[in-house]
């Protein structure tokens, strides 16, 4: 297939590895024009704008940071009136469900498609190819993208024919990271101050209860933060935000997520915005206990 392929930040550069390992033709953008240059050298054509990335495309896939930035590509760049009719504008991202209905809206009006295909998974699981992707859309959309989505994923969740459903459910599976990473967190911290080592109590634990890589994964990466980031502190706190909007808009007060963002909040104005999702909470969550306890001597 002609594919467009538009943000390459650590998870767009991979995903395009993939899609060009598995024959297809890519021509790809980036506001950082350098970050293209690993797909150049893997046979992808380079544009200097979104708009000329997809005038040729058949399927235009999407991973950009937030929604400013896709509103940014798309309408600002005037992208969506360079696609051709009847082709389709797939979103990788994990966008709010607002902009997600906008979208699908637009594209109707200017005959073309647009599905959702948010994935859950670090950059190195997007390197592996083995990402879960939850796609939503029209039946014969899909039938079309899958094959595409197939070759970077280890399994896909087809959510229903409206693309924000897709989107609304990874913004729910990202705030269900954030309560695990918040409540290992507390629970190292907990374990520590009674002399227990915490890497011992999250293995026993985790062997105990849950059996979960993402409790292994998780847990080695806030007592033992790697030097490549996954998500940030800003990516996390964006999410957060997203997730309790969806929730208002459906009537529903989302009390955890209102804890959670606060955290965020504090571990931003603490200049922390740009360390991992993981390791940033773990150690704002060490910093406000220690400031509890040293008030209560």
């Amino acid at each position: 297939m002609q594919i467009a392929f538009l943000g390459l930040g650590k998870m767009g550069v991979a995903i395009a590895r993939h899609l060009i390992n598995a024959g297809h033709n890519l021509t790809v953008w980036n506001r950082t024009a350098s970050h293209a240059d690993p797909l150049r050298a893997l046979g992808a054509s380079v544009a200097g704008s979104p708009a000329e990335a997809v005038a040729k495309a058949e399927i235009t896939f999407t991973m950009v940071m937030d929604d400013a930035a896709l509103e940014s590509v798309i309408f600002d760049s005037g992208t969506i009136k360079a696609m051709r009719p009847d082709s389709i504008h797939v979103s990788l991202s994990t966008i709010s469900v607002a902009l997600s209905n906008r979208l699908t809206d637009a594209h109707r009006a200017a005959s073309t498609h647009f599905a959702a295909a948010p994935v859950f998974g670090r950059p190195n699981v997007a390197e592996e190819g083995r990402l879960w992707t939850v796609t939503a859309g029209e039946p014969q959309v899909i039938e079309k993208i899958r094959p595409l989505l197939d070759s970077f994923s280890r399994g896909l969740t087809v959510v229903s024919e409206k693309p924000s459903a897709a989107h609304a459910l990874k913004l729910g599976g990202n705030f269900l990271i954030t309560a695990m990473i918040a409540s290992i967190a507390e629970s190292l911290i907990f374990a520590e101050a009674l002399g227990i080592e915490p890497a011992l109590f999250l293995e026993t634990v985790n062997n105990a209860l849950f059996r979960s890589p993402f409790y292994e994964a998780y847990g080695k990466i806030m007592l033992h933060p790697a030097d490549n980031l996954g998500a940030t502190i800003a990516l996390g706190e964006k999410d957060l935000r997203l997730f309790r909007e969806a929730a208002a808009g459906s009537g529903i007060k989302a009390e955890l997520a209102g804890i959670f963002e606060a955290n965020f909040q504090r571990a931003i104005e603490a200049g922390m915005k740009d360390q991992d999702w993981a390791a940033g909470y773990y150690r704002l969550t060490q910093s406000m206990s220690a400031v509890t306890s040293e008030s209560q001597k």
